[in-house]
């Protein structure tokens, strides 16, 4: 198996809203997080999230502590969330098995020595993306399903932002530390997330887009509310939101995003809206 490990430095918005086209990509977005006998991850140091993806096709995969952590495991110090977003796969942590099918969400605990990565079905890999954020304490290993999340659906076709958003590793559903993850599915004719954007200086964000056909396309809004930047992207890649930036998105059609979160503290509704005739 190929692991591959790479760290991006916190940026300031003064010095981001002079960054090209380049810059901005280099520096927020993360573009092969799936590839097959894969780990890919990238350790931002915005809260020290580690956001990654790993794609057991041909052989299990077992996630290694990088060198640049200085942990005898990936967990020692840490938390972990996933949600699969390919074909049926489990996920061992050290000697208990989760089965873990497309979208649905396992969280492991600070302290699990070994996680493993496994398809069932090599023809069709599971895709497993994950947030990993530092943790103080161990908390029980949960897997999670749509139907334990709290669902809330907003907007309206007529605002092309209807949306089920699913908060699946949240603090309503189980204890963590200081990660939270869910789901957001745009409905059949609507393209925009998050919007009315907004920025939580509290928390940074990671958004994983997906459930996208290859020849549409995702546009991902960043920066500050009067600062606004913005990153074209496919399915199946991320991007980093530092506190200070709003995250939205609209596309060429609907598609899936995964948000994960961590930092000061474990309210989702903790945000400073911006409202949309304001934004520039």
């Amino acid at each position: 198996m190929k692991q591959n490990f790479e760290i991006r430095y916190a940026s300031h918005p003064a010095d981001a809203k002079h960054y090209d086209t380049a810059q901005l990509r280099e520096h927020y977005l993360f573009e092969n997080v799936m590839v097959d006998d894969e780990i890919n991850m990238v350790y931002t140091m915005f809260d020290r999230l580690i956001v990654g993806g790993a794609v057991p096709a041909a052989r299990p995969l077992e996630l290694k502590a990088p060198d640049e952590i200085r942990a005898d495991y990936f967990l020692e110090r840490r938390e972990l969330g996933m949600i699969n977003v390919g074909g049926p796969g489990q996920v061992t942590a050290d000697d208990t098995t989760f089965d873990v099918d497309f979208k649905e969400a396992l969280y492991i605990g600070r302290g699990i020595k070994k996680v493993t990565f496994t398809s069932k079905d090599p023809k069709n890999p599971a895709k497993f993306y994950f947030n990993s954020a530092p943790a103080h304490t161990a908390y029980p290993c949960k897997k999670v399903t749509k139907k334990d999340a709290v669902v809330l659906e907003l907007g309206s076709l007529e605002g092309s932002n209807h949306r089920i958003i699913n908060r699946m590793i949240v603090k309503e559903v189980l204890p963590t530390c200081q990660l939270q993850m869910g789901m957001t599915e745009l409905q059949v004719g609507s393209v925009w997330n998050t919007m009315p954007a907004h920025t939580h200086n509290r928390r940074m964000e990671a958004y994983f887009y997906f459930d996208i056909a290859p020849d549409q396309a995702v546009c991902h809004f960043m920066g500050e509310p009067n600062e606004t930047r913005h990153i074209w992207m496919k399915g199946d890649q991320a991007v980093i939101s530092p506190q200070w930036s709003i995250h939205s998105a609209c596309a060429t059609s609907n598609y899936t995003f995964i948000w994960g979160m961590a930092g000061e503290n474990l309210d989702y509704n903790d945000m400073d809206t911006c409202q949309t005739p304001d934004l520039k």
